[in-house]
């Protein structure tokens, strides 16, 4: 089995696939000075649950965008798998995509995944928008390349900015306050976050299939997207596996077996 690993700048993603389908997958707080062996229990204990061991996994990739974590998690592979792991972005590690993009040495390994999972998933030109730390929109080309996108915010930062700045602001749960006109702070805030988001990204979408000038099909990814799923005329699929199952391309593109 294949363990497939994407760190972000908030959770850290771990995926288990048996080469037929995806097995179980399970999210933690990403935290650099977390060792290999304090990763370890809590992984083996969250396996268990699932009916899995170390002993059934064979391999492992990893992806992230916080390099200070790799050092514990490359351990982690190394002496709980007994794998030397795949790192998206390394040498050598092709992706079997083209970067498009000025400086191409800058793009996340994140977005670049999703640019793969989105690829050979739906096909393309694609917009792929994912909402995490921050919120993402990349363009996938038609024969799959990465062709850039855009940065903003995440949700969760934004009401976090809110509350940090505005001493009478409080934290507020992100969900459909049901009108658009507050009634008083939270539901005003709730419809700000809400409304604002979902106006936001249509509008950014929209801009984009304008300035591209073709038909795009849009996918929404990431831990904050389930909230919004079904608000959205412009979005046609809502897919929480896309950086998963770009991980487990990229490993098959190199070469990988498990």
């Amino acid at each position: 089995m294949l363990l497939a690993i994407d760190v972000g700048n908030t959770n850290t993603k771990f995926a288990i696939h048996d080469g037929k389908s995806w097995r179980a997958q399970w999210r933690s707080s990403t935290d650099t000075s977390r060792t290999a062996d304090e990763y370890a229990p809590w992984l083996n204990q969250i396996m268990v649950l699932s009916g899995l061991t170390f002993s059934d996994v064979k391999a492992c990739i990893i992806s992230t965008v916080v390099p200070q974590a790799l050092f514990n998690l490359r351990n982690l592979s190394r002496r709980y798998i007994g794998a030397e792991p795949m790192v998206v972005g390394e040498d050598g590690l092709k992706l079997g995509i083209e970067v498009r993009i000025d400086k191409p040495n800058e793009a996340g390994a994140d977005r670049l995944v999703n640019a793969v999972g989105a690829f050979i998933e739906y096909g393309g030109p694609a917009i792929v928008i994912d909402s995490g730390t921050a919120t993402t929109f990349d363009i996938v080309a038609a024969d799959g390349a990465f062709e850039g996108g855009i940065i903003l915010p995440g949700i969760n930062l934004s009401l976090q900015a809110l509350h940090d700045a505005a001493a009478r602001l409080p934290r507020v749960e992100i969900r459909d306050p049901g009108r658009v006109i507050g009634k008083d702070t939270v539901s005003a805030m709730q419809s700000g976050i809400y409304f604002g988001s979902i106006d936001m990204i249509e509008g950014l979408c929209n801009r984009i299939k304008a300035e591209y000038g073709k038909p795009m099909i849009t996918i929404a990814t990431g831990g904050v997207a389930s909230i919004f799923e079904g608000a959205f005329p412009s979005i046609d699929h809502f897919d929480q596996d896309l950086t998963s199952r770009g991980l487990l391309e990229i490993f098959k593109r190199n070469g990988g077996t498990f």
